[in-house]
């Protein structure tokens, strides 16, 4: 989900001042594209839904009673890919909803999105719906989704990436020389996608532009104002658009939550912090089940991790070598639910037995491009490698499960100096209309970088944080109170009265001692 000057593109790029985002010239987009205004057309999304094994057409209970399936539509969207020319090239935007079923309960729209970046939101309202979100929200919102630019069924973009770059991941370097091995991985990859055949469309793929579309989107829908609800990198997607936006923003909830500065280089090294973070809850775990042999104590299991980790470093086995070793395991633990999985691995690894197949990665050329083309458009990352060289050595120490690779060199660090404005600057200017929703353990968006989201926003937000792990909260985690605050807000728009801690529950829901 979440990846890594000299490379020129030949494209004419404006620069738009930062006094823009503050508001004026996009007030004035804003303006315009409310005067051309003009109505979705509903179709079949059959296709999407056929990707998740559903068609999504029956409008019948089933034979047992049970409700509905939801009906998910698409459209079409087309959305300048310059917001300074907006009467220049369009791209398309590719919009998917399920409507309210109760006219009297329906609020609004609930623009929806799972994350990325690189990720497509078409089917996301779909998942919602058979997945858990309570019914009084989907009464109370046409759920709206969609594939930001860049990503799936909206104007795609490529970096020609190959199996092997797709299947690449980066070395945990253990002195300066493994820097300079996968500087030459990271200066390939930025060559091809500067020199890619979607190359016109990279100065302009970011999330400030993606913000944008969202507000043509609610153009388009006819609404005065839009709803969110934004996991993992959609927070930051979310906080960029009700910065933008304010005066368009109803009920915010960001879910799981990025730093102010979104995924930038800081970002990437607090994936080591997050793995810290989490580990404990695995290694109790561990340790509570001798059948895997990884220890009897949490202290026991962080040294198998090591002691497995530099094995493959030396003697890879069964496609594992110790990258791969430490970056699944750091993947897996984002859901409680792969722990057995994880300790299963690491037995097999340890005695030779076959390794237990993986979930398989859905990680499209297209995904991994589009994230690049994002992550590095919007944040300036340091292009000098001996910064990465120094970066590595100092999270080695710091965050020794993970960070000497989250902290190693990539391809923002080569990219085209093309961008066409500076980074969106988060604040505490608008209306107090954000709900923050936070795992304490979460390894893909830690704590600490929640916390400083927290008070950039400062009265305009407030958060709820559950003592548990994973990464993502709404609407499928364990925990009632952080659940519940969710549900209450979009339901009613009560927030709580100040920042809340949500104690740890057990399986039956009941609060821990």
């Amino acid at each position: 989900m979440h990846r890594k000057k000299g490379l020129s593109l030949g494209l004419a790029t404006s620069a738009v001042a930062a006094t823009a985002i503050a508001g004026v010239s996009l007030a004035t987009t804003s303006d315009t594209a409310e005067a051309k205004a003009e109505a979705l057309r509903w179709g079949s999304c059959k296709d999407t839904q056929k990707k998740s094994g559903e068609t999504g057409e029956s409008k019948a209970p089933g034979k047992s009673g049970q409700a509905p399936t939801p009906q998910l539509e698409c459209a079409t969207l087309e959305v300048p890919l310059d917001y300074a020319d907006p009467d220049g090239r369009t791209i398309d935007i590719a919009v998917s909803r399920i409507k309210s079923e109760n006219p009297s309960k329906r609020r609004g729209a609930l623009l929806v999105n799972p994350g990325g970046p690189g990720i497509g939101g078409l089917g996301y309202p779909y998942a919602l719906a058979v997945s858990g979100l309570p019914q009084d929200v989907q009464d109370s919102y046409d759920l709206i989704g969609f594939d930001p630019r860049g990503v799936g069924r909206s104007t795609p973009v490529t970096c020609d990436l190959t199996s092997e770059q797709l299947e690449h991941r980066p070395v945990y370097a253990r002195t300066s020389a493994d820097v300079m091995k996968e500087a030459d991985h990271a200066r390939d990859v930025a060559r091809q996608c500067a020199d890619s055949k979607t190359s016109w469309m990279l100065p302009h793929v970011s999330t400030a532009n993606t913000a944008r579309d969202m507000d043509r989107i609610r153009v388009a829908l006819g609404e005065s104002k839009i709803s969110y609800l934004g996991t993992s990198y959609g927070t930051s997607l979310g906080a960029v658009y009700t910065t933008l936006f304010p005066k368009k923003s109803d009920r915010f909830v960001l879910d799981s939550n990025l730093g102010p500065k979104g995924y930038d280089v800081r970002a990437m090294r607090l994936f080591g912090r997050g793995l810290e973070d989490r580990f404990p809850d695995f290694a109790k775990y561990a340790a509570a089940h001798p059948e895997y042999g990884l220890g009897s104590t949490t202290w026991h299991v962080k040294r198998k991790f090591h002691e497995l980790a530099e094995r493959l470093d030396k003697n890879p086995a069964q496609g594992y070598d110790g990258a791969r070793f430490r970056l699944d395991t750091f993947s897996l633990l984002y859901v409680d639910s792969n722990m057995p999985l994880i300790a299963k691995t690491w037995q097999a690894l340890d005695t030779g037995e076959p390794v237990p197949p993986s979930p398989p990665v859905q990680d499209s050329e297209n995904s991994t491009a589009s994230r690049y083309y994002v992550t590095c458009n919007d944040s300036r990352w340091p292009s000098s490698i001996v910064a990465y060289q120094y970066n590595t050595a100092v999270d080695r120490v710091k965050y020794p499960l993970v960070g000497g690779s989250t902290s190693n060199i990539g391809p923002c660090a080569f990219w085209p100096d093309k961008r066409t404005e500076p980074q969106v600057q988060i604040g505490d200017r608008g209306p107090s209309n954000v709900l923050m929703v936070q795992n304490e353990r979460d390894p893909g968006t830690p704590l600490a970088g929640a916390r400083k989201l927290r008070e950039a926003f400062g009265k305009r937000a407030t958060m709820v944080t559950a003592d548990q792990g994973g990464h993502g909260i709404y609407p499928n985690a364990s925990n009632t109170c952080a659940n519940d605050a969710v549900t209450r807000y979009l339901t009613t728009g009560k927030l709580p009265a100040k920042d809340l801690a949500c104690a740890a529950q057990n399986s039956s829901g009941q609060s821990g001692e």
